[in-house]
């Protein structure tokens, strides 16, 4: 499934000079090499989720496209950066069907790249000219970066809760998504109230995209996704189908084989998955998506009925239906 133009609604002709921003990015003379690698990791596309929902965040007040177009393209800049360093500590060799900057260039480049990509996203959010913005991406950095902590020094460790997991994925991905919609709304200028709301809007839309990932991770399509199903378990990373899997098998339990040595057996990961995959485990996991989408979509209630909110309600609900 894939994002239609409309969702976007009344913010399609900004994300057009959000895209020209990023191509802006690219273009290091001086440095071919470097331009060569940011296109790699620039030219993959995306579903430019987040920096629309900074757009439209700044529909609900006073909306500055000067201002809310840097933003934007730094909250993607952002993302991609974090993408690049996920790519080289998960020694993964392609995304979203092409070659990861790790796979083409060796691993001491591509983390510079990354630095290379939070140093520039840090230049586009200082054009907001406000400080509170800035204090609010520098915190998501922290966020984005212990959560990935956590993942990583938690790897293989089959002892963990939905608790540690919610909150895991609170920093890794739901994080950035709240900042897009909250740091939409303090360059607009909205009320503490507005701004409150759409920070929850984006929390509760990022808790269900990492949710629905994750899922993906067992049902999608490899092609669509580029990447092997059970990624996440070759990897020691428990996600809540393979958490509600150990619930109801706690003594016998293939998981726990894999993550007992430390090395994954496909045999033992395949065990996992086709067991999930013949349960209701999706089901249920589902059941919790959309529950943080409802929480999304009732956090707008309190906003004006717009074309920005109707976007804003198109796109939690894509959030739960996409197939990658």
């Amino acid at each position: 499934m894939k994002v239609a133009a409309s969702i976007y609604g009344p913010v399609q002709d900004d994300l057009r000079l959000v895209e020209d921003a990023l191509e802006r990015v690219k273009h290091v003379e001086s440095f071919p090499m470097l331009a060569k690698m940011l296109a790699q990791v620039l030219d993959g596309g995306g579903k430019r989720l987040r920096p629309a929902i900074a757009l439209l965040a700044g529909k609900f007040g006073a909306y500055d496209a000067e201002l809310h177009v840097p933003l934007a393209a730094s909250i993607e800049l952002l993302h991609t950066a974090t993408l690049v360093h996920d790519d080289v500590i998960d020694a993964s060799m392609s995304r979203r069907g092409r070659e990861t900057a790790n796979a083409i260039f060796n691993n001491a480049a591509s983390v510079m790249l990354g630095d290379f990509m939070f140093a520039h996203s840090a230049d586009l959010i200082a054009r907001t000219d406000n400080t509170k913005v800035v204090r609010l991406f520098a915190r998501t950095i922290m966020a984005i970066a212990g959560g990935e902590l956590h993942q990583d020094m938690s790897a293989y460790e089959y002892g963990q809760d939905t608790m540690t997991y919610f909150g895991r994925i609170e920093g890794k991905t739901a994080s950035l998504f709240a900042t897009s919609a909250e740091g939409g709304a303090m360059v607009a200028r909205c009320t503490p109230d507005e701004r409150e709301s759409l920070r929850r809007y984006g929390l509760n839309v990022g808790m269900s995209f990492q949710i629905v990932d994750d899922i993906l991770d067992f049902a999608g399509d490899e092609r669509e996704m580029g990447k092997p199903i059970g990624s996440d378990l070759m990897q020691g990373t428990l996600t809540l189908p393979s958490l509600l899997l150990m619930e109801r098998y706690p003594k016998d339990n293939p998981i726990k084989k894999a993550f007992r040595s430390r090395k994954p057996k496909t045999d033992l990961v395949a065990e996992a998955v086709y067991m999930v995959l013949n349960s209701d485990i999706l089901n249920e996991s589902y059941a919790v998506a959309r529950d943080f989408r409802d929480r999304a979509l009732a956090s707008l209630s309190v906003l004006p009925a717009n074309d920005a909110r109707a976007s804003l309600e198109e796109i939690a609900a894509y959030v739960l239906d996409r197939r990658a």
